[in-house]
């Protein structure tokens, strides 16, 4: 009994029917008991309602991604009285993942299960080979011809154009950090398929349109929380002429920011506005509406019109990708022509001309 109290301790009852777990408090033996414990408390609580589990391969606090799908399930969730919602935050080990989420859906306790990543198809691939009749909604993924699957992708190639053309247009101007030549840098967590194929390749494409002499510094810091790491690659960056660096690496962000503040340089952002986060050197930033992409979807599933076996790629025109030229940071640092020539690529980008 003392166990099982201590196990429910850990569990953050974030309000009726919802649940918040943290991995990062116990090993993955006890982890796999106490998820048992609480689904089938979830159960409990309310048999006739829908159930969502969000699967998070990492955690909410301090991932912009992560907190923009649970913003946007709890918004659609909140709206169906009822429905039964647990989170599970599976950390950044991810020779975890697969086995929390093989647990989640050895429950039977959820309708569907949530999870944004690119890495999320291959698990669910094997997740499925087990529990065949498990639904799920992936976000930043594709994985179409799966009956009981739905899968959410973004147009990260326009996302990175965006940030390149930003990037490149910055890099050549006469802000007070930018250098001689136009050379601009892409820092990322891990090597992943949508980085090397879109991001990267939006990226530079982007930078070349503003300048075709511009050239990419690329580096992977091999891990999604060291800033320590992140710092190093980011100084050898600046070093090397880089003056505009986007930044894609969990984390280590923090160690671009601190890295950019002391070497005099710019860092371009990813996913979600975020100029707030240092607005002495965050020069440019894109974003991804995952909450309302995620709220839309779901809304559906719980609804029963959602359309599994499909896969969706939402981009700028469909108004889920955009670069956040209003913000009051971006428009104070950054010139009125530079500022301009963005908002004209944007709405080229859209159709609106």
């Amino acid at each position: 009994m003392r166990l099982i109290m201590a196990l429910l301790r850990l569990l953050v009852n974030s309000g009726k029917n919802c649940y918040i777990f943290d991995m990062k408090k116990m090993p993955i033996a006890v982890f796999t008991f106490s998820l048992l414990l609480v689904f089938s408390s979830c159960g409990q609580s309310d048999s006739s309602g829908f159930s969502v589990g969000v699967f998070v391969p990492g955690f909410i606090e301090g991932s912009p991604t992560y907190e923009l799908m649970a913003s946007g399930v709890q918004r659609a969730v909140d709206e169906r009285p009822g429905t039964n919602l647990v989170f599970i935050e599976a950390g950044f080990n991810q020779s975890q993942w697969e086995e929390s989420m093989m647990t989640m859906a050895a429950s039977g306790q959820h309708d569907i299960i949530v999870s944004s990543n690119p890495a999320m198809p291959d698990i669910v691939r094997r997740v499925l080979e087990e529990h065949p009749q498990q639904h799920f909604l992936l976000l930043d993924a594709e994985m179409p011809g799966e009956k009981t699957v739905h899968s959410v992708a973004y147009s990260h190639f326009e996302q990175g154009f965006l940030n390149g053309y930003a990037a490149g247009l910055i890099s050549k101007s006469n802000m007070q950090n930018a250098n001689e030549g136009v050379r601009v840098g892409l820092i990322a967590g891990q090597e992943y398929p949508a980085m090397n194929t879109q991001i990267k390749a939006g990226f530079i494409s982007g930078a070349r349109q503003a300048n075709p002499r511009a050239s990419l510094d690329f580096r992977v810091v091999g891990s999604w929380n060291d800033p320590a790491k992140a710092a190093e690659l980011s100084r050898s960056m600046i070093s090397n002429g880089a003056d505009v660096i986007l930044t894609i690496c969990g984390g280590g962000n923090q160690g671009v920011i601190a890295t950019a503040r002391e070497a005099g340089a710019y860092v371009s952002w990813f996913d979600i506005s975020g100029y707030d986060y240092a607005p002495d050197v965050i020069v440019a930033s894109t974003y991804v509406l995952q909450d309302t992409a995620v709220y839309d979807t779901l809304l559906k599933a719980i609804d029963g019109e959602l359309t599994f076996g499909e896969s969706e790629t939402f981009g700028v025109k469909e108004g889920y990708i955009g670069f956040d030229y209003s913000h009051p940071v971006f428009v104070k640092n950054v010139p009125g022509d530079i500022r301009e020539a963005i908002i004209s690529m944007e709405q080229h980008l859209r159709g609106d001309k």
